[in-house]
């Protein structure tokens, strides 16, 4: 069986997905982004934060990445505009890395699997953005879907992969 493009209709189009006949559940989304900032800049870090001349760089991290999640209907064509009923970013380093973990949650028709993959995209170009003074080297290694559940079908990623 060929899969189905949930956003293209049978002319081959753009559509918005019609949730209206979807009952409306409790729905979370975790998702993760991954920063390599090298050691340098690791280094700079003093009680869990690194500071820069433009302010405390996770701290405005997790202030961006929840402005995104609110903002993603805005950004992402076809997504459909929700009220948020929370949104968590989690920023913590390991190694030479920053791990960014973020989690959206509503009561919907619709899923909030975009929302917790743009919090965790915005905190991270927004630690590239903060830190790119210190270095050009600075990698976004990865944005991905940790786990969703509620809706048609759940998911949950191995955290190894």
């Amino acid at each position: 069986m060929k899969p189905k493009l949930s956003h293209i209709n049978a002319s081959g189009n753009p559509l918005m997905v019609d949730v209206s006949d979807k009952n409306a559940t409790k729905r979370i989304a975790r998702a993760q982004a991954v920063v390599n900032v090298g050691p340098e800049i690791i280094a700079l870090i003093k009680d869990q934060e690194i500071m820069t001349k433009k302010g405390p760089v996770f701290q405005t991290a997790i202030i961006a990445g929840v402005l995104g999640a609110k903002q993603t209907s805005s950004l992402i064509p076809l997504c459909h505009p929700i009220g948020l009923e929370d949104c968590q970013v989690n920023i913590k380093a390991i190694g030479d890395r920053i791990v960014i973990d973020t989690s959206a949650t509503i009561t919907s028709k619709t899923g909030v699997e975009m929302e917790a993959l743009t919090a965790a995209s915005v905190a991270a170009l927004t630690i590239y953005d903060m830190c790119k003074a210190m270095s050009h080297y600075i990698v976004i290694e990865e944005i991905k879907l940790m786990e969703k559940t509620g809706g048609k079908s759940d998911f949950k990623r191995d955290e190894t992969d």
